[in-house]
């Protein structure tokens, strides 16, 4: 790849992140009012971190029983309140017991 072609690429690519961060500010200059945008709007951080940690925690791991014991651990811990170190916590052990109980067995 030459200086120039990547120079394009890398102008490419800043110029998207850089219209992506700014589009929104240009057009929700006023407050949203309706509930509805509001209430959707508030969900889409936990959407898009599922929909980024979720595929992640399947390819991980050796097995997908142990990826399947580690996202109903995360699940559970995080639903009792636990913060986010300690559900991550809990979701590495819940992946060391089951492929150590594959081990033994």
């Amino acid at each position: 790849m030459s200086i120039t072609e990547y120079a394009k690429y890398l102008l490419a690519m800043a110029g998207v992140t850089y219209l992506l961060r700014t589009i929104p500010f240009i057009l929700l200059k006023k407050n949203i009012e309706s509930p509805f945008w509001k209430s959707f709007l508030a969900y889409i951080p936990y959407t898009v971190l599922s929909a980024m940690t979720i595929p992640a925690i399947f390819y991980t791991t050796n097995s997908k029983i142990s990826a399947a014991a580690a996202l109903i651990t995360a699940i559970g811990v995080s639903l009792l309140g636990r913060g986010l170190v300690l559900v991550a916590i809990a979701a590495c052990a819940a992946v060391l017991c089951v492929d150590g109980a594959f081990l033994v067995f």
